[in-house]
């Protein structure tokens, strides 16, 4: 079997929603929490950024920490001979270690590397797995299709269009062709999911028992429910985390299935 290797697509936009628009969302909005949780493309769940945690006016206490991959093998993982480098495996893992150093500096505890390295691993296997899914069953983004997901993300990450979704992660560096490349691949597998799943649309009750808890745990954290946008406001929003939770749990079981039948090697 040729082995390839897994472009800047396959490791950032597999869920350019989930990761790489998380960071654009947090830039954007002036790092205001938001009420959804999004997670990657494998069913793991990305930790949500924060304030940082650290003392006002303290600089060392706002500087990402940097994450050691020293350790991070060339290749990270093959999946039916398709690789997953440490370029691939470097780009997401920092970004999350970066959020969940984050998240914890309150508490003054340190990420666990050696358990984050292994989800992300598991992440962007199950990611290849999806792609290589969507290819086998024929899916393709057209020019139209990408459009829309880059407008869709636009929406999520607080920005006017897909081509400002283009211009932030060119400031990335990823280039404008890679980012629409990416696009057609989270079509595809998105496309790819809904196929083989039955992803209902949450019904009005689901989404205020949603709303009700959320109001509930803002009380429970100490804050004011006022603060809370109302339920109309939050409507659109709720229903669309029900959705990405439905594909989330989707994705996960169907990345087990073809793992299952396929040729998985994991190096980390």
């Amino acid at each position: 079997m040729k082995v390839r290797s897994t472009s800047a697509l396959r490791r950032t936009l597999a869920a350019l929603t989930l990761t790489a628009a998380l960071g654009l969302t947090a830039a954007c909005s002036g790092g205001q929490d938001d009420p959804s949780q999004a997670s990657d493309g494998g069913g793991q769940a990305a930790p949500a950024a924060s304030d940082g945690g650290g003392a006002a006016g303290d600089p060392q206490a706002q500087q990402p920490q940097e994450a050691d991959v020293s350790d991070v093998p060339e290749v990270v993982a093959t999946v039916n001979g398709t690789e997953i480098t440490k370029d691939d495996f470097v780009q997401t893992y920092q970004s999350q270690y970066q959020q969940m150093a984050m998240q914890q500096q309150a508490g003054g505890q340190a990420p666990d590397e050696e358990q984050l390295k292994t989800q992300v691993a598991e992440q962007l296997v199950n990611n290849e797995l999806l792609r290589q899914g969507a290819e086998d069953a024929g899916v393709k983004a057209t020019d139209k299709d990408i459009d829309t997901t880059l407008d869709e993300i636009a929406k999520q990450s607080g920005l006017g269009s897909g081509d400002e979704v283009v211009s932030a992660l060119e400031q990335q560096g990823i280039s404008a062709e890679q980012v629409r490349q990416d696009a057609a691949s989270q079509f595809a597998i998105t496309t790819y999911i809904e196929q083989e799943a039955d992803i209902a649309e949450p019904s009005d009750e689901e989404l205020k028992a949603q709303y009700d808890a959320m109001v509930e745990q803002q009380s429970a954290a100490g804050g004011s429910a006022e603060e809370v946008p109302s339920f109309e406001e939050m409507k659109d929003q709720l229903a669309q985390q029900a959705t990405m939770q439905q594909q989330n749990e989707a994705a996960t079981e169907i990345a087990g299935k073809l793992r299952e039948s396929g040729d998985v090697t994991i190096n980390v």
